[in-house]
């Protein structure tokens, strides 16, 4: 097996079923998750100031800015809600997307946004685009994208986890429905849908983000899905490769 299926493996052994049990089977990944994915975005965050959010709630010698301090913040509480929403098995709907988008971007939209009506929580009013291409659906057709994309994610096969999870992404992201936050979004929803159909959660690391900004531009640019999976494959078998060695090793003893 590949690392890919190995990490696969691991997870499904677990049997994880209640938020406590998804609490302690993530662990440390749920700051590496929070560093990376912020990073991704915002250069000035760091894992010690992630780790000290994610343990006690407060940081020692900060000396960064406010709207970072806020984004770390931020998502301590969205994890909360992972956690929360895996315990009562809610279904992917509009309004926990929208939920997850407001506790991410709270006390962190710019005096712009804010004074053209914006909100964390509700979709954008006015064109907000992304990448080199410019992707982004508009304010009035919002609603209806989302409400199609979703329509799609009934009864799912747990063995095509991964297939939904990459699909997902790549068209929230083309859809680019909020203002703000719409990556760090979109990948903690990625992430809930793979954790509701029994598979492991990957860190998309912020080392790699060239390839990662490659895999969703294929799909902009040709609805090819396959380097967004084969990214997300590699990434499982990194973000789950200490876990996997130490199986092997005790293995081997």
């Amino acid at each position: 097996m590949n690392d890919y299926e190995k990490a696969v493996a691991l997870w499904k052994k677990r049997h994880i079923a209640t938020g406590a049990e998804l609490a302690e089977a993530m662990n440390g990944h749920s700051i590496f998750f929070a560093y990376h994915s912020g990073k991704i975005e915002n250069d000035r965050i760091t894992y010690n100031d992630t780790r000290e959010i994610f343990e006690y709630d407060s940081v020692t010698s900060y000396t960064g800015d406010l709207r970072t301090l806020f984004e770390i913040r931020n998502a301590r509480d969205a994890n909360e809600l992972l956690l929360e929403a895996f315990d009562e098995k809610r279904p992917l709907d509009e309004q926990l997307i929208c939920e997850f988008q407001r506790l991410l971007t709270q006390n962190t939209y710019d005096t712009r946004r804010w004074q053209l009506g914006e909100r964390p929580g509700e979709y954008k009013r006015h064109d907000y685009v992304t990448g080199r291409d410019e992707i982004g659906a508009s304010p009035e057709n919002i609603g209806e994208e989302m409400e199609e994309l979703l329509s799609e994610f009934k009864d799912i096969p747990d063995e095509k986890a991964l297939i939904a999870a990459a699909y997902f992404h790549v068209k929230f992201e083309n859809i680019h429905p909020f203002a703000d936050g719409n990556g760090r979004t979109g990948r903690l929803v990625m992430n809930y849908i793979l954790l509701l159909h029994d598979h492991p959660p990957i860190v998309i690391h912020e080392e790699d983000r060239k390839a990662y900004y490659s895999a969703l531009e294929a799909w902009d640019e040709g609805q090819d899905l396959e380097p967004m999976l084969s990214f997300l494959r590699e990434q499982t078998g990194k973000t789950w490769k200490k876990q996997i060695e130490r199986v092997s090793a005790g293995r081997k003893q």
